[in-house]
């Protein structure tokens, strides 16, 4: 049996991977969906004070407080900025990095330095309330940035989709412990449309090959769970 964390993107929760998690348990592993302060269920804890480093920390205490060890860490979009930091924090307990469609940040980058022009488009829509700038409004098609495209699916998402800090996006990544991170095993599942704009050979040689493709929109936890279900049970030892 293994161990997977699965930590969710901007605006999302630990509910976008609901499908993926069911077929992940019925072949017998331990899956926690964490979802990070200030969205999904637990918006109503949204303060000025969430920021990346909380939700790095968010995912850290459930590593420690469950005792979890030799994780696959999985993270989507903004959850490869999360993901990273945790491997940073707690490198003994993470077995594996899985970038699902998600940032690769390096030490001192942010995600606005990462992601450029589109999670800058982001903020065009954002706003601000209670003082903290806030994006990813789930609008009248929220799906045009997720890549979702079945009916079902949209409604399912624009009733659990939440607004998410900026300023999560904006605050650069400390590495203190980066050598052990970057000795973790690393796979990339990217969706095919979104490889013109990485750098496939860097990407490559991080994961020592194990670069994926997956033929849909960036959401494709929820689009194509059973072919992101299947290339996560590939990682689980024998």
């Amino acid at each position: 049996m293994s161990c997977y964390v699965l930590v969710h993107g901007g605006g999302h929760g630990g509910w976008c991977y609901q499908s993926v998690a069911r077929i992940l348990r019925s072949q017998g592993h331990e899956v926690y969906t964490p979802t990070l302060t200030g969205l999904g269920e637990r918006e109503h804890l949204l303060t000025p004070a969430v920021d990346l480093d909380m939700h790095i920390t968010d995912v850290v205490k459930i590593l420690q407080f469950e005792d979890l060890r030799d994780v696959i860490l999985v993270g989507h979009s903004y959850g490869g900025m999360v993901i990273t930091g945790i491997a940073d924090r707690a490198a003994d307990r993470v077995g594996h990095l899985v970038y699902l469609d998600a940032a690769t940040p390096e030490n001192g980058q942010s995600l606005v330095d990462v992601a450029g022009p589109i999670i800058t488009a982001a903020r065009a829509d954002g706003r601000v309330v209670d003082g903290m700038e806030l994006v990813l409004f789930p609008g009248k098609d929220p799906m045009g940035f997720f890549g979702v495209t079945d009916p079902q699916q949209i409604e399912w998402m624009r009733t659990r989709l939440t607004p998410h800090p900026w300023k999560c996006f904006e605050q650069k990544l400390v590495l203190t412990n980066e050598a052990a991170m970057r000795a973790i095993p690393q796979t990339h599942i990217v969706c095919t449309a979104t490889l013109p704009f990485r750098d496939v050979d860097s990407l490559k040689k991080r994961a020592q090959g194990r670069l994926w493709d997956v033929d849909t929109g960036h959401d494709l936890m929820i689009s194509e769970p059973d072919q992101v279900a299947s290339l996560l049970l590939r990682l689980a030892p024998a």
